[in-house]
């Protein structure tokens, strides 16, 4: 079993900037990659963003370039730094890590607020 703990949405103007990050215990050692997955309302759950142990990232086409996904191996943590934030970026965003390559485990989601 995997806990995750999310921190650091809340409510923004467009064009501003928030940092999201996201702590992982319990049975750690078989985490492979770790990322962010947004759920608007009305709308499917999206990746946003995710990182392999190795370091290697993948974003959502409508992030790119915008938004920066890190990881710290050692404190088992993954963080999202948000930038230039849209009202189309507006949702829950939760914290996401595929375990032993097979299973995933979700964090509770953390509300991003983007106003005009």
């Amino acid at each position: 079993q995997v806990q995750l703990v999310e921190s650091g949405g809340g409510l923004v103007q467009a064009g501003g900037s928030l940092r999201l990050s996201c702590a992982a215990s319990g049975s750690i050692s078989e985490i492979n990659a770790m990322g962010w997955y947004r759920q608007a309302p009305g709308k499917q759950r999206e990746l946003v963003a995710s990182i392999t142990r190795g370091g290697k990232t993948n974003y959502a086409d409508s992030v790119k370039g915008r938004f920066t996904i890190s990881r710290d191996n050692a404190k088992n943590t993954v963080d999202l730094q948000m930038n230039t934030l849209k009202r189309e970026d507006t949702a829950v965003y939760y914290c996401n890590v595929r375990w032993a390559g097979i299973y995933d485990f979700w964090g509770q989601g953390t509300q991003v607020t983007v106003s005009s």
